[in-house]
């Protein structure tokens, strides 16, 4: 697949879920709870133990009935080393150039960390395929659907906070889809996935208000 292909994918359910865990065996059970309730994009953040090995199993048992993805990808050498394990695409907290330009080299799209306007025209110059905005508990929607009128070109995944009730907010301010992490995996199976369907509903229902202004939608809204 291309990079654009492999993003829209990763995004099409307007929502990622990050697995960050104290131990292997703790994210595995968290990632086959998600997928369990039909969450079919997941983000397994590198500070967890054993996170590459996590990677390769989950991608190679998945194959293309999810999108599973490497997160907190702080430099060039770690990007390299997810890539190897598998993961379909990147995550990170910071803005990297390095970081970017591995998984491109190597046809992986990435999304890296970006709290600014100014940081997000860097990371669209340097060529990156969405924009984490991070954390997204620092802003609130309607400051998206204020940068928005001024970069509507901007694929924007807010992280770090959003909840079941605050992603449909972030997507109607303009999100193309959101990162969420505990707050969609805490509790047992039955809750999730009740959770799960909850948030996937209210999502598909969500309907993205174009900026004010001239210029061209984000290329990646689903």
């Amino acid at each position: 697949m291309y990079r654009w292909e492999i993003t829209r994918a990763a995004l099409a359910q307007r929502v990622f879920a990050v697995v960050r865990s104290e131990t292997y065996d703790e994210a595995s059970a968290t990632a086959d709870t998600l997928l369990s309730a039909g969450i079919t994009s997941l983000e397994i953040s590198l500070t967890t133990p054993f996170a590459l090995e996590a990677v390769t199993t989950l991608s190679r048992e998945l194959g293309n009935d999810a999108v599973i993805g490497a997160g907190t990808v702080l430099d060039a050498v770690s990007a390299r080393m997810a890539v190897d394990a598998g993961a379909r695409f990147l995550v990170s907290p910071s803005l990297d150039a390095e970081v970017i330009r591995t998984g491109h080299r190597y046809g992986v799209p990435v999304f890296p960390g970006v709290a600014t306007p100014t940081e997000m025209v860097r990371a669209l110059e340097l060529g990156a395929d969405a924009l984490k905005l991070f954390p997204a508990s620092a802003h609130r929607p309607d400051w998206l659907r204020d940068v928005r009128a001024a970069l509507p070109q901007a694929p924007v995944l807010p992280t770090g906070g959003v909840t079941v009730e605050t992603a449909p907010e972030w997507i109607a301010a303009g999100a193309v889809a959101v990162g969420m992490g505990a707050a969609l995996s805490e509790g047992d199976r039955e809750t999730v996935a009740k959770r799960a369907a909850d948030l996937l509903a209210r999502l598909a229902d969500a309907a993205p208000q174009p900026p004010a202004g001239p210029g061209t939608p984000g290329l990646y809204e689903v």
